[in-house]
């Protein structure tokens, strides 16, 4: 996400240096408003965007983009390799078990 961010900002024209700057406080300080007010993190975006202002259309893109939706299926599809990694070892780790039983008999 950093990244995209840091290269959008190059794409309309910001330094590489200021656009990665720019971006770093902007997750970090929405990250630390979640942090410090113990908000939900919609509450918090709701208190920040404006009716018509810059931050609701950026949102409107992303939403019409499908991000929040590739978030989704990318923090799933995380979750299932863990668990197929998981699963993996257990099957390695019962496999040596009962090689390791087989020799001492």
């Amino acid at each position: 996400m950093l990244d995209a961010l840091a290269e959008a900002g190059v794409a309309v024209g910001l330094s590489r240096d200021l656009s990665t700057r720019l971006a770093v406080q902007t997750v970090l300080g929405s990250a630390r408003l979640v942090a410090e007010t113990g908000e939900h993190p919609a509450l918090a975006r709701e208190r920040v965007t404006s009716p018509g202002g810059t931050t609701v259309e950026g949102l409107r893109r992303l939403d019409a983009a499908g991000v929040r939706a590739a978030f989704v299926d990318a923090v799933e599809a995380a979750r299932d390799r863990t668990l197929e990694i998981a699963a993996g070892l257990e099957g390695h780790s019962r496999g040596a078990g009962a090689d390791a039983q087989g020799s001492e008999d």
